[in-house]
C-alpha cells in the first residue's frame, strides 16, 4: 500500500502506543480528526467529539458492550460503527470457566473454612464431567469458552440469535428457543448483549426451572439477571449458586445480600483485565483497518436497530 492510499485514521483521545502500532502495521496512517476517514477511540463516550467531519466513514469503539454509547446518543446511521466484540473473548472465556468450576467444586467455601471439613464438603463438590452447559448468547466469548467445557467432557448447548450451528456445540438453538434450556441444562453461562429485550432474561420463572445443583455464571451485563429473584433463589438453595463478574446494581454496594451468601461468587468486573485491553484491541483494530482499506466487511459491525 502506498503512502497516498493508506487509510487515514484518527486515534483519540490519546495516542495509545499499542493501538498506534496496530494501525500502522495494518497500513494505516495517523492523522488529525479533520483529515480522518476512520476513527479509533480508546475511551468512553464522555470524551468523544460532539461532531464528526463528513469524511469519517468508520468509527471503531473500544468496548464489546456499547450500551453507554447508545445512551449518550453518539452512535448514528451516517457511518459504520464497530465494537470490540470478540477482541477480548479469550480473556473473558477463561474467567467464565474459572468461575463455573469454582462454583461447582465449592471452592470459595472451602477456602474460607480454615479447617479440615471433608465430611461436610465432599458431598457438595460437583463436576463438569458429563454435565450439560448452556451458553446463552454464544458469540465470540461463548465460542472461546466451548473448548474449556468440552475438555471437561461437558456437553454444550449454544443459544444464538440465528440458531446457526456453532462449532463444538452439541446443539445450537435460536434465541427464540431460549426457554427450552432452563429445565434441560445443568449449568448456564450468560454471555448475551444487554438490550431492552434481554433485560431480566433470567428471572424467577427461569430460576424456578433450574435444578438445585445448577450454577449460573454471568460475564455479560448485570441487567440480564433479575437480582432480587436471584438472591431469593440462592437464599432458598433452589439453585446451586451464581458466579457473577457483573451485577445489577454495579458496583455492587457494600452490605448487599449477595456479598454474604455462601453460594454466590462475586468478582468486580475483571474478566477482561485492564492490563491486557490495549494489546488485544490493537489486533482487532489492525484487522479492521486492513478490511476497511480493502473495502471488505468489517468485524463486529454495530446494528443501531438491534442495539449492539
Amino acid at each position: 500500500m502506498t503512502a497516498h492510499s493508506a487509510t487515514r485514521v484518527h486515534l483519540g483521545p490519546v495516542e495509545d502506543p499499542y493501538l498506534a502500532d496496530g494501525i500502522r502495521r495494518a497500513g494505516g496512517v495517523l492523522v488529525s480528526l479533520d483529515e480522518a476517514e476512520a476513527i479509533v477511540w480508546a475511551q468512553g463516550p464522555d470524551t468523544f467529539p460532539a461532531t464528526l467531519p463528513d469524511s469519517v466513514r468508520w468509527v471503531q469503539l473500544p468496548f464489546a458492550g456499547i450500551e453507554p454509547w447508545f445512551e449518550a446518543g453518539v452512535i448514528d446511521d451516517e457511518r459504520v460503527w464497530t465494537s470490540a466484540a470478540g477482541a477480548y473473548a479469550g480473556n473473558v472465556a477463561e474467567h467464565a470457566a474459572m468461575l463455573l468450576l469454582a462454583g461447582i467444586r465449592s471452592l470459595p467455601e472451602q477456602f474460607a473454612a480454615q479447617s479440615w471439613r471433608k465430611d461436610e464438603f465432599d458431598p457438595r463438590v460437583g463436576t463438569l464431567q458429563g454435565s450439560t452447559v448452556a451458553i446463552i448468547g454464544c458469540g465470540g466469548i461463548g465460542r472461546a469458552l466451548i473448548p474449556y467445557l468440552t475438555a471437561s467432557n461437558a456437553k454444550v448447548v449454544a443459544v444464538t440469535r440465528s440458531g446457526t450451528p456453532v462449532e463444538g456445540a452439541a446443539e445450537t438453538l435460536s434465541a427464540s428457543r431460549t426457554g427450552e434450556v432452563w429445565s434441560t441444562a445443568d449449568h448456564f453461562v450468560i454471555a448475551a448483549p444487554a438490550t431492552s429485550a434481554t433485560r431480566h432474561l433470567v428471572g424467577k420463572a427461569e430460576l424456578d426451572q433450574m435444578s438445585s445443583s445448577s450454577w449460573i455464571v454471568n460475564i455479560a451485563r448485570g441487567s440480564l439477571i433479575d437480582t432480587d429473584a436471584l438472591v431469593e433463589a440462592l437464599d432458598a438453595g433452589s439453585i446451586g449458586g451464581a458466579a457473577l463478574d457483573v451485577t445489577d446494581p454495579e458496583p455492587l454496594p457494600d452490605g448487599h445480600r449477595l456479598w454474604t451468601l455462601p453460594n454466590a461468587i462475586i468478582t468486580p468486573h475483571v474478566a477482561n483485565p485492564a492490563t491486557t485491553l490495549p494489546r488485544l484491541l490493537a489486533d482487532h483494530v489492525a484487522a479492521n483497518v486492513v478490511r476497511f482499506s480493502a473495502g471488505e466487511d468489517l468485524v463486529a459491525v454495530i446494528d443501531p436497530a438491534a442495539g449492539y
